[in-house]
């Protein structure tokens, strides 16, 4: 069980990459402000979710 949640964990963290790519690449070419702020919250979503699912596979590799 506690590898189905290092998997969606993995797709997560990698959402959370892409997200942040995207970010920087949107502030570098001098963006739209509104986007770069959607691009942020939407990572620290991404994050949140990520960590829940990190907890819940050490939860359950531990028994």
């Amino acid at each position: 069980m506690s590898s189905v949640f290092n998997a969606v964990a993995i797709v997560f963290m990698i959402g959370v990459v892409i997200v942040l790519i995207r970010g920087l690449v949107n502030m570098m070419r001098g963006g739209s402000g509104n986007t770069s702020n959607k691009l942020m919250q939407a990572r620290v979503v991404l994050q949140f979710i990520a960590l829940v699912f990190i907890v819940l596979a050490l939860w359950f590799s531990r028994g």
